[in-house]
């Protein structure tokens, strides 16, 4: 039902295989800005070859795509850097780049503010160690080890016969409007976090839940479930303090919605080609 678009060329790793090349891709933060080349409004991942006299902190081994290996990393903003590249956010390359790379790219990020997050023990205050073979790091102190973590939310499509429950975020911009999502709580399954996220943000309930697809989504670290539900019963009212106004939308009239290569647009198109 639905395809993420990531690369079946890409083997995740933590210790690298493939020897080193000039061609292997480093994917370098700074302040969360990730450094790419810019040809013709398309960017690319900058190899080792155009990096050399680059001064890199922190880098970390990613695994590797088309042979390739790839390394993430960070780089000082005072760092002069080749006139043919730019910092961007990484938001702001989703169209920009292949998507398969733009994923590898939401990986990156979310490893190195991870390692930056857990350079001491959460428990004890004590310097944390990476382990060896892991993406892990760990307190010898107290013997707390860290990994890597994500947030799940849902995001649902809710359909009332022929139209889609459309719902304007107070956090987005003027007249954008998307599906319903939300965070699941400890101790929720999916399914009861699509229950009261529905009911939180619009007043409504719904019945018939079905899984659509699931896709990583590294602002900053969550990994989006998307499901298909059918209205129950209620009559919409928002919140107010996270939703402005929701209403019926039918695939003729349909308001501004996310144009990106989020899961969120995945659920609009699959209204829109179903209704």
């Amino acid at each position: 039902m639905f395809n993420n678009g990531k690369s079946t060329n890409y083997i995740p790793g933590v210790v690298a295989i493939l020897p080193k090349t000039n061609m292997d891709l480093y994917f370098l933060f700074c302040n969360n800005k990730l450094l790419v080349k810019l040809e013709n409004n398309i960017a690319i991942i900058p190899t080792f070859s155009e990096l050399k006299k680059l001064e890199i902190d922190k880098l970390q081994y990613l695994g590797s795509v088309n042979g390739k290996n790839c390394y993430c990393g960070e780089i000082n903003e005072d760092l002069v850097i080749p006139n043919f590249m730019i910092c961007m956010n990484l938001k702001d390359l989703t169209h920009k780049l292949p998507e398969d790379i733009f994923w590898i790219c939401g990986r990156a990020v979310q490893v190195v503010n991870w390692k930056n997050d857990h350079v001491y023990c959460g428990r004890c205050g004590t310097l944390t160690q990476t382990v060896d073979g892991e993406r892990a790091k760990k307190c010898h102190k107290c013997g707390l080890s860290n990994y890597p973590r994500i947030s799940p939310a849902i995001i649902v499509a809710v359909v009332r016969e022929d139209k889609l429950l459309l719902a304007h975020n107070l956090q987005f911009p003027n007249d954008l409007y998307s599906v319903v999502s939300g965070f699941v709580e400890v101790g929720e399954t999916l399914e009861e976090c699509v229950i009261r996220e529905v009911q939180e943000e619009t007043g409504i309930t719904v019945k018939n839940i079905k899984y659509f697809g699931n896709q990583p989504w590294p602002f900053p670290n969550s990994i989006m479930i998307g499901f298909i539900a059918e209205y129950a019963s209620g009559e919409i009212q928002v919140d107010g303090e996270e939703i402005g106004h929701a209403n019926w939308y039918s695939s003729s009239e349909m308001p501004i919605t996310p144009d990106s290569i989020s899961i969120a647009k995945k659920l609009i198109d699959w209204f829109v080609e179903n209704y």
